[in-house]
């Protein structure tokens, strides 16, 4: 089953970064033969690297073997639902300023895989513990 690719990773190797490029591109390598997807989210979240040239954008996903085109499902929904509602009374309890939105709509979407690519581990652990989550 495939992996979803977090944002940070296809920007690692699309910048070249030099701290962090090789080690994304690696994990990417790794795990392409049994599919690398993106989720919608992280689609949107990559225009202005590519200043919104979707054929740009599309071009690299494609050199890199990450495909773009899976739907959102009311499944995906319901695991973003559940939590984000889960998050809110933490960030309540406990006075949590960051609101991670972005992160739990691709956790979310990364639940009806084989897991997420990432090396934001610890954001999305807490968010939703039964994501299965690898890193660079």
């Amino acid at each position: 089953m495939p992996w979803v690719v977090d944002t940070c990773l296809l920007i690692d190797v699309a910048e070249g970064d030099p701290q962090f490029g090789k080690g994304s591109a690696r994990l990417l390598d790794r795990r392409r033969s049994t599919g690398l997807f993106v989720a919608p989210v992280s689609y949107v979240e990559l225009a202005p690297l590519f200043n919104g040239v979707s054929e740009a954008q599309n071009g690299f996903l494609e050199s890199i073997g990450v495909h773009w085109t899976h739907s959102w499902t009311w499944p995906d929904t319901v695991a973003a639902y559940d939590a984000w509602h889960h998050y809110i009374h933490r960030r309540h309890r406990d006075r949590i300023s960051k609101r991670p939105i972005a992160d739990i709509l691709i956790g979310a979407f990364a639940m009806r895989f084989d897991g997420l690519l990432t090396r934001n581990i610890k954001d999305f652990g807490g968010l939703l513990p039964d994501l299965r989550l690898e890193q660079p």
